[in-house]
């Protein structure tokens, strides 16, 4: 590939990230991750794991909530989302958000995490049963999985994330569903 194709590649990646960007601006104002973060219970000291983290609507929200004792794990595949996330919670003075890179392992410890986030994410997965695995992997025995995803319907919802015998549905709010490990 030559370096112009190289740079147009680039190009074509950062715009369609400032479109992603724009549209979950438009998300955040009718959904805003406040409320959608109430469901999970996320308190002080939380270590918390935003899988699919996108531009970090919901981790940079969780950050403040957990606060400076707390963690904030914001893992996604883009790269340039990983950057924006860095770059606004550095604006904001968020000194617990750590970014992961990855399409499934995020590296953490097992039995670390007491809330992961798996928002609008699931759908668009290569290998959800690897990234399911993962995150009971990681979440510590009785943590919470917030699952949100509004391309699926409720009953494949309940098949794909309890199916398995990792996840048990604790109770279903007005924009989550909330799963304990087992």
């Amino acid at each position: 590939m030559s370096g112009e194709t190289i740079s147009q590649a680039r190009g074509i990646r950062a715009l369609d990230f400032k479109l992603t960007l724009l549209w979950f601006r438009v998300r955040d104002l009718f959904s805003p991750p406040e409320r959608v973060l109430d469901e999970a219970e996320i308190e002080e000291e939380f270590r918390v794991l935003d899988y699919g983290c996108g531009p970090g609507s919901f981790a940079l929200v969780a950050a403040e909530r957990v606060g400076p004792s707390g963690k904030v794990y914001a893992a996604d595949i883009n790269p340039l989302a990983l950057s924006h996330v860095q770059e606004t919670a550095a604006k904001r003075g968020l000194k617990n958000v750590e970014v992961i890179h990855t399409d499934c392992a995020t590296g953490l410890e097992g039995d670390s995490v007491d809330v992961a986030l798996l928002y609008d994410t699931y759908h668009d997965l290569e290998n959800p049963a690897c990234v399911l695995e993962e995150l009971h992997r990681v979440l510590k025995p009785g943590g919470v999985l917030s699952f949100s995803d509004h391309h699926m319907q409720e009953g494949e919802i309940l098949r794909e994330v309890a199916g398995g015998g990792r996840f048990k549905l604790a109770k279903k709010g007005k924009r989550t569903y909330t799963f304990v490990a087992v």
